[in-house]
């Protein structure tokens, strides 16, 4: 965990935000393309609209 965690980190991503969507998707996404989850791949890929979690708060209200 603390390797993901300093991988994350070293690509400039928020680590509960990659954690956040990367264990929303890794059930529907294609075994084929696991390497996209990746922390470098999924920066590429996926890190310009994340998915988020319910408890995600859009306004600080």
């Amino acid at each position: 965990m603390q390797s993901l965690i300093v991988t994350c980190r070293l690509h400039g991503i928020d680590p509960y935000t990659y954690l956040v969507d990367v264990l929303q998707r890794v059930g529907q996404h294609p075994a084929s393309r696991v390497a996209e989850l990746t922390p470098r791949q999924w920066k590429q890929h996926f890190a310009q609209n994340p998915l988020r979690s319910d408890l995600y708060a859009t306004d600080a209200g």
